[in-house]
């Protein structure tokens, strides 16, 4: 008898298109659970957004022009905001960039020609994270803008519920006390004014299209008297100083020839350069590199009528002191270890949010002014800082740059005498569940300074002048994900190569007390 033999029973086609029909609804299922997930994230968790206009610059960009000094070659941004276009237009094509100035040499310049223009910035903002914890002071946040609920604004926050704002030469007062900025908040502040790095390739050359100041390039750190600094002939970016250990040579920063210490933008229009109020917060940096034991080597910074130095001597004395009608007052010293001979070392000293920083390689020294608004003395703000770099015995200076604050200016234009809230003499307190924003481009941004109208709420309801309401909050900025990136082709719409150098983090505030 024969064994039987199983034979493998073949799939019907009925059965073969229920299958199917089970695949397909499996994937609708996983699609469309996909697409809540990103539904959800998107409105509850993390938004991407564009970068609409200057006001943050150059913390944020707005549509900008990328220009590079046809003198020195430094590179820097101008806003396509001076074109006075509508609100988030960015135009096709190329435009010929309006007359700038290079921030480091001072050359105003004019392309003469047409030039591509780059998108904004695009960031990450995490949203709801307010729900949870309270906003910081100088968070950058995104919120609803209250006379236009429809848009959405990004500025940095300055006042919470309950504190009294007061804008004083500058700086930002809360309740009647200085407040200072973070430190990684601080790093992304600071401004330049100058740097020795970039030299003009045709100092004495003129030209059609602009000039340095009206007149040729020169060096802008001078000798004092009898100094006797040199630039090296080998290398016009560094000076050099052979003197007596116990004789002090000294150069200060000409402001007739090189930037004025004032609070200018080079992404903004330079019409109202000479009209900006002085910015007396700076920062002198520098490398030393001495070639012998004997010695020092310090910096000066003015604020109002009182000079402050800086110093560090071959011993190992680090000192900051206050020199005020030829009266020398020591404020802090402290000992370090002698500075080596043939090591170049970084130097940087700083007057900012009434501190003053001294530092030497890895060495801090901090001096507190005081947080009251006299405590820098009585403000003399027509009178312009200064900025002197002194030395003995044998040394090389390089990497020479000096920098400026950021500065929350008083009037609405620089030459204009509407002032707004917040400014001194008009402090402005802040109620429960009120926020007051400002942008880090001061001199041009529509911010709770200005705001003229209330502003709107659901049912009719209005917000007071100049506050965003705690409801208008979307969320905190957190990361510059696709910063303007670069087009593959000279007519590219599209600017699809990413600038990965400048991806970066958005520094706020912190939760340790400043």
């Amino acid at each position: 008898m024969m064994p039987k033999v199983k034979t493998k029973k073949t799939r019907t086609p009925k059965a073969h298109r229920k299958n199917r029909a089970a695949e397909i609804a499996n994937t609708f299922e996983w699609l469309i659970t996909a697409f809540i997930l990103a539904f959800v994230f998107r409105a509850f968790v993390m938004e991407a957004y564009r970068i609409p206009t200057g006001s943050m610059a150059d913390t944020l960009m707005g549509a900008h022009f990328r220009l590079r000094c046809i003198q020195c070659g430094y590179r820097y941004d101008y806003g396509l905001g001076n074109y006075r276009l509508p609100r988030d237009t960015i135009p096709r094509g190329y435009l010929k960039p309006n007359a700038s100035r290079c921030p480091s040499c001072g050359f105003f310049q004019s392309t003469g020609g047409t030039m591509p223009i780059a998108n904004g910035d695009r960031i990450l903002v995490l949203k709801c994270i307010y729900q949870f914890f309270e906003p910081k002071q100088w968070d950058v946040i995104v919120f609803k803008n209250p006379l236009d609920p429809s848009e959405n604004y990004i500025k940095r926050l300055i006042g919470r519920p309950g504190e009294t704002v007061e804008i004083i030469d500058g700086d930002v007062y809360i309740n009647g006390q200085i407040s200072r900025k973070p430190a990684k908040v601080q790093n992304e502040m600071w401004m330049p004014v100058y740097d020795n790095d970039y030299q003009p390739v045709r100092p004495q050359e003129g030209s059609r299209e602009g000039s340095f100041n009206g007149h040729l390039w020169q060096q802008p750190f001078k000798n004092i008297a009898d100094s006797k600094w040199k630039v090296e002939e080998t290398n016009p970016t560094k000076f050099g100083l052979d003197s007596p250990a116990d004789q002090i040579s000294t150069l200060f920063y000409d402001t007739t020839i090189g930037n004025e210490l004032r609070a200018t933008y080079a992404y903004d229009n330079v019409g109202g350069y000479s009209y900006m109020p002085y910015c007396s917060d700076l920062k002198v940096r520098f490398y030393a590199h001495p070639t012998e034991l004997q010695g020092s080597i310090g910096a000066s910074l003015s604020k109002y009528q009182t000079e402050y130095n800086a110093w560090v001597d071959s011993a190992g004395d680090m000192v900051i002191e206050a020199v005020k009608d030829k009266e020398t007052i020591e404020l802090a010293r402290k000992s370090i270890e002698p500075f080596a001979v043939n090591k170049p070392t970084m130097v940087e000293f700083a007057n900012v949010d009434h501190q003053l920083i001294f530092q030497f390689g890895s060495e801090k020294l901090i001096y507190d002014l005081g947080r009251s608004p006299e405590d820098a003395g009585p403000r003399k703000t027509n009178i312009e800082p200064q900025v002197k770099i002194f030395g003995s015995g044998k040394l090389t200076l390089s990497h020479i740059a000096i920098f400026r604050d950021i500065h929350y200016t008083a009037a609405k234009f620089a030459n204009g005498a509407k002032t707004g809230r917040a400014i001194e003499g008009n402090p402005f307190a802040l109620g429960e569940d009120e926020f007051f924003v400002l942008g880090d481009n001061s001199p041009n941004s529509e911010d709770g300074r200005w705001w003229s109208r209330p502003g709107k709420g659901n049912n009719g309801l209005s917000y007071r002048q100049g506050i965003v309401p705690r409801e208008y909050l979307v969320g905190k900025a957190l990361f510059v994900y696709w910063p303007s990136g670069f087009k593959p082709f000279a007519k590219s719409r599209f600017a699809v190569i990413p600038n990965v150098g400048q991806m970066r983090l958005i520094y706020g505030g912190s939760s340790k007390n400043q």
